[in-house]
């Protein structure tokens, strides 16, 4: 199916993003039941249906311009959202081999890659590039193989170092994260970084998770779901920006709730890397406003029941204490539940 490309929207200062219908139908909404709790809820990355988000490993999609745009604009006020450790230099070329062979195969309206043995050329119609290199020397890119294919690509990119029986942040491209930072997390490995997130240590859900992740094979990649809200379309939520938008939870009203706060679903998706056996680790970003999902009347319902019986402790860590009320009161009209039954 041919990906259409929105004009270029802003997650900032004027917030003009917004979602066509056919974003909305295809939003990935993260809630089998009407509770929530942490869980290792991964899943083979087999091929979804036609047009979902799940039809290829990297989604493009309506907002491919936007994004792109403000990825930009983040790395030329803070080029070190994008990092590798010098041991991570082949994986890093081994991540741009796995992006452009899985665009060019599944956009070939908007991307080519030509092979020669070391001599590639790779051409981006979206963005009207074209750009020839000889694999595995980065003096022939414009800039770090890492860098210079995730500027063109939706979505966040960890990639994980494994040793010492644990997956390590040694390398990535994270320019639109949920409250923490890649400079903060380089170095660490999968227990560190997990250490603010309640409750789950208590359940032994990230010990059961850090065992399957290490044991993905290559060409098998897992996915799985994770979910908060922000306020306001804002995809650059990093711990290093909160003085520009953790005052924003403080402007939301029962006025203008359906229109300021919007549901933040990532579709995280892990494939082993083939030629330096490191993990990548993407985290695609999907953002809808209260009153665009609930366009979608049983999921409005269902989010309603998840937020209003969420645990304090997990609607603190995901920051929606000081609205969390007013989206439940919004979206109670959407609960049959809810309603007062009619008298006879």
């Amino acid at each position: 199916m041919s990906v259409v490309f929105n004009p270029i929207e802003s997650y900032r200062d004027d917030f003009t993003f917004r979602n066509t219908s056919k974003a909305i139908k295809r939003f990935p909404f993260p809630f089998p039941e009407d509770q929530y709790m942490y869980s290792v809820n991964i899943e083979p990355a087999l091929k979804g249906e036609a047009g979902s988000v799940f039809e290829h490993w990297f989604d493009i999609d309506e907002h491919y311009l936007s994004e792109v745009a403000e990825r930009a604009k983040v790395l030329e006020k803070d080029p070190d959202r994008c990092l590798v450790m010098p041991h991570m230099e082949c994986a890093a070329w081994d991540s741009l081999a796995l992006l452009m062979t899985h665009l060019a195969r599944d956009y070939p309206e908007w991307f080519e890659l030509y092979q020669s043995g070391d001599q590639w050329v790779w051409v981006n119609h979206a963005l009207n590039l074209r750009q020839a290199f000889t694999y595995g020397d980065s003096e022939t890119l414009p800039c770090e193989p890492l860098e210079y294919i995730t500027r063109q690509v939706q979505g966040d990119f960890a990639i994980l170092d494994q040793r010492d029986n644990n997956l390590w942040m040694d390398a990535g491209m994270v320019t639109g994260p949920a409250d923490w930072s890649i400079k903060f997390d380089a170095g660490m490995n999968f227990t560190q970084w997990h250490a603010p997130v309640p409750m789950a240590h208590k359940m032994g859900v990230f010990d059961r998770a850090l065992k399957y992740l290490m044991n993905i094979q290559v060409d098998r990649p897992v996915r799985r779901l994770n979910w908060t809200m922000t306020v306001n379309p804002r995809l650059d939520t990093s711990s290093e920006t909160y003085h520009e938008w953790g005052h924003e939870r403080s402007l939301v009203t029962p006025d203008n709730v359906a229109q300021m706060v919007h549901l933040r679903v990532e579709l995280q998706f892990l494939a082993r890397l083939p030629r330096s056996h490191a993990l990548m680790f993407s985290i695609r970003t999907y953002l809808i406003r209260l009153d665009e999902l609930a366009t979608q009347p049983e999921w409005a319902c269902r989010l309603h029941r998840v937020l209003r019986d969420l645990p304090d402790e997990l609607a603190d860590y995901k920051g929606l204490s000081q609205y969390r009320a007013m989206v439940v009161d919004w979206l109670k009209s959407y609960d049959p539940a809810e309603r007062p039954c009619c008298a006879e």
